[in-house]
């Protein structure tokens, strides 16, 4: 069985070939949590499990997947200096 994905990069959908044979290392952006979740921003994490899924029951690599907590340190308005997004949601809870 062959997976296809869509590469954002070439915008063309090619065949997944792993770096390793038989394995597969994952990144994924984890939960928001400066808020309460909603689907935007819970699609990531969704879409990031059903893809390690296939990976793992479906295709049978063996699968490592690494996963952050967003938006801890980020800031409000996404410039170098003001408020950090989880102390404001903090505070505001």
């Amino acid at each position: 069985m062959k997976l296809f994905l869509h590469n954002t990069l070439t915008r063309q959908k090619e065949e997944f070939i792993p770096l390793v044979p038989g394995k597969v290392g994952m990144y994924s952006c984890g939960p928001t949590v400066y808020s309460m979740p909603h689907i935007g921003n819970m699609r990531a994490m969704f879409t990031a499990g059903l893809l390690r899924d296939v990976l793992k029951y479906v295709m049978l690599y063996d699968t490592t997947v690494v996963s952050n907590f967003t938006d801890v340190g980020h800031l409000v308005d996404g410039a170098d200096e003001g408020e950090d997004k989880l102390e404001l949601g903090s505070r505001r809870e």
